[in-house]
């Protein structure tokens, strides 16, 4: 019977996962293409020239590189009020949610709530039947929130899915952490703000970026319920009227100073703008949560 030589088993090994690790970097690569590209090429094409866009052929790099589409969109008279209702929105909505949503968690986590289970399944039902859009509205109009800031904040003041995830994680902080605290004489509301928002800041971090996202992007809460309330319209809003006016005219030349066309814009070069303005403060953030986001998401996972 041959016998095996540990030597060649080795290199056949390391082979195996040189040639493992290749394929491995060239499918991140490509996925890394994959996502990136469109993003780049809106990009390009949002700084190009709109009546040369028609023409096609922008891919990584504009042609006539110009400014006029971000002139365009910034020069309408509410966009700026508009992106100062959508930055309010987010930052009070995602601090107000993320705190609601981490108390509920923290009580529903507790093993000495007695009705733990049937919150949980109440929330968790939550997430599978809704009332309706009918029944929303007239619940928001008997709440008096209609024309209202604050309907875009009170409505998501505690996220199921952000719940959940939460709870996760507080199960796995060590018990003798919380019992520590409560030997020391503190209350639940006292080691909920001195103990566990600091131990569950990587999943307050994730779930506060989803919360950003959602806040951020939306707009048919404005279309629903302060659509004729300019002074409320947030910057998506907006951006989603200025996309069909775009569509609906097709071709149209802003004016300078002097009464002159400057510049011309198409439905094609305003979508791609639009999509960089949208997405351009989400893009800047992310970095600083990354690190949170990975743990958090992997930590608050486990259990379910």
């Amino acid at each position: 019977m041959a016998k095996t030589n540990p030597t060649s088993y080795k290199i056949r090994l390391s082979v195996g996962d040189r040639l493992f690790d290749i394929a491995n970097y060239i499918v991140m690569v490509l996925l890394m293409v994959v996502t990136v590209y469109p993003f780049v090429n809106m990009l390009a094409v949002s700084l190009n020239d709109a009546m040369d866009s028609v023409k096609g052929g922008i891919h990584l790099w504009p042609r006539v590189l110009t400014w006029d589409n971000y002139e365009y969109v910034f020069k309408q008279a509410t966009i700026l009020h508009a992106t100062f209702i959508s930055i309010s929105r987010t930052v009070l909505g995602t601090l107000i949610s993320t705190f609601c949503s981490a108390m509920v968690a923290y009580t529903i986590s507790r093993p000495d709530f007695v009705l733990r289970k049937f919150v949980t399944l109440a929330f968790v039902l939550t997430m599978y039947f809704n009332g309706g859009l009918i029944p929303n509205f007239l619940l928001m109009r008997e709440l008096d929130l209609l024309g209202s800031f604050w309907v875009y904040i009170l409505p998501g003041i505690v996220g199921v899915f952000n719940i959940i995830v939460i709870r996760s994680f507080i199960e796995q902080l060590p018990d003798g952490i919380l019992e520590s605290a409560r030997i020391d004489g503190a209350g639940e509301f006292t080691t909920f703000i001195r103990v566990v928002l600091p131990l569950t800041l990587p999943v307050l971090a994730t779930t506060s970026l989803f919360t950003a996202v959602y806040h951020w992007n939306s707009w048919f809460d404005v279309f629903l319920y302060n659509s004729s309330h300019i002074e409320l319209s947030t910057l998506q809003y907006e951006l989603m009227k200025m996309l069909q006016n775009s569509n609906a005219t097709g071709t149209t030349g802003s004016m300078d100073g002097m009464g002159g066309t400057a510049n011309f814009v198409t439905p094609t070069s305003v979508r791609a703008t639009m999509t960089i303005v949208a997405s351009l403060p989400i893009i800047m953030v992310y970095p600083f949560l990354q690190r949170y986001f990975v743990k958090g998401m992997t930590l608050g996972g486990v259990k379910g």
